[in-house]
């Protein structure tokens, strides 16, 4: 669930059109270096093809942080 959200959340405005979210541009263009201004459908795809596993690793990682600020701490 927490990766459905943090796609859903990160893609607003652009739901139909992951690769013009400013939210994914701006994170690709500080993990890779490729300027957002020049980042296409291809590059998106090409990206997260390329990076599964760092992708999938941060979406578990995004999930532990979800549910560690859900758990009330003492």
């Amino acid at each position: 669930m927490g990766a459905l959200s943090f796609l859903w959340n990160s893609t607003r405005g652009a739901r139909l059109r992951p690769w013009r979210s400013p939210y994914l541009l701006w994170r690709i263009e500080t993990y890779s270096g490729m300027h957002a201004e020049e980042i296409g459908a291809k590059d998106v795809m090409r990206f997260l093809w390329q990076e599964k596993w760092q992708f999938l690793r941060f979406l578990r990682w995004t999930e532990e942080i979800r549910k560690e600020s859900k758990t009330p701490h003492a």
